[in-house]
């Protein structure tokens, strides 16, 4: 039996200043992509706390000197903006072995609300985690309080998908039973909008809410309308539950397709290359690697 062969070490154990002016980017930062509320995120994020986060980078082969962003574009992009010349960097040991940003899953809200939640118990007040997302202060008091009146399966089910503020508002309308009813008809569907929770409040009977003694009433519709609408709804949840039973094949195919695509775009020689002769092909693989399918 041969000896065990020691573990190679995925980055150096030191972190690097680099000029920016020797770092090659992986990925565009569109300016549709700097107006996001993500990127302004980061902006005051990094205004206020500095940067917390070292970029990735990896030394390009045949270029002394030279790297290539593996992760952090967007934080790359703020500092340029803001004038920086150089930034502290970890340096992978191989730029095959680490995929920009496609290892790091983006925060869902239910993820966001408890990250809120243990910031205040350390004694962050809501006025700083507002200013360091760049966000309203009431935005971050919605978000403390938005699992309040959600039962716990419906949570569970939903806490890392990304779901509107607002359709937890329609949840808290609904009984238990009801809401975890919702939620799965909402992962099944891959659709969690505030007009679908809407939808699905419509078409859930008087008996299912939380106000029962309320009439529930919807604009434009009639008593005898959304009694149908209910109708309807129980139907179509029974044709939707026989139609999973053929859905599994199609999918398996969709996250075969988009595995692929997402494997060939991991090859750092290939993104480079892309990115130099053909930056808007690029662009099309990173939105098929970025759908729920090339996560699946």
């Amino acid at each position: 039996m041969s000896p065990p062969q020691p573990v190679a070490m995925a980055f150096e154990r030191k972190t690097r200043v680099i000029p920016l002016a020797d770092i090659t980017p992986l990925r565009l930062v569109s300016d549709d992509l700097k107006k996001t509320q993500k990127f302004g995120q980061i902006r005051s994020s990094i205004q206020q706390s500095g940067l917390v986060e070292p970029p990735v980078v990896a030394p390009e082969r045949g270029s002394a000197g030279k790297y290539l962003l593996l992760d952090g574009h967007l934080r790359l992009a703020v500092l340029a903006e803001m004038g920086t010349t150089e930034v502290n960097c970890l340096i992978a040991t191989d730029d095959e072995a680490y995929t920009y940003n496609k290892r790091i899953s983006r925060l869902a809200i239910v993820q966001e609300h408890q990250m809120i939640l243990n910031a205040i118990e350390r004694g962050v007040s809501e006025e700083v985690i507002a200013k360091v997302l760049n966000v309203n202060v009431q935005h971050i008091r919605l978000k403390r309080r938005l699992l309040s009146g959600i039962c716990p399966e419906a949570i569970e089910m939903l806490k890392d998908k990304h779901v509107p503020i607002n359709t937890f508002t329609e949840l808290r309308k609904m009984k238990p039973l009801r809401q975890i009813e919702a939620a799965q008809l909402m992962v099944a569907m891959n659709k969690y909008s505030v007009s679908y929770a809407k939808s699905l409040l419509g078409a859930t009977p008087q008996s299912q809410l939380i106000d029962t003694a309320k009439p529930k009433k919807i604009d434009g519709l009639s008593d005898e309308q959304i009694a149908l609408m209910e109708q309807e709804s129980a139907n179509l949840d029974r044709e939707f539950r026989l139609l999973e039973e053929t859905y599994g094949d199609d999918h398996l195919d969709l996250v075969l397709a988009t595995g692929y695509v997402k494997r060939l775009i991991e090859n750092a020689r290939l993104v480079r290359f892309l990115a130099q002769h053909y930056p808007e092909l690029l662009m099309e693989f990173q939105k098929i690697t970025d759908s729920p399918q090339a996560h699946s």
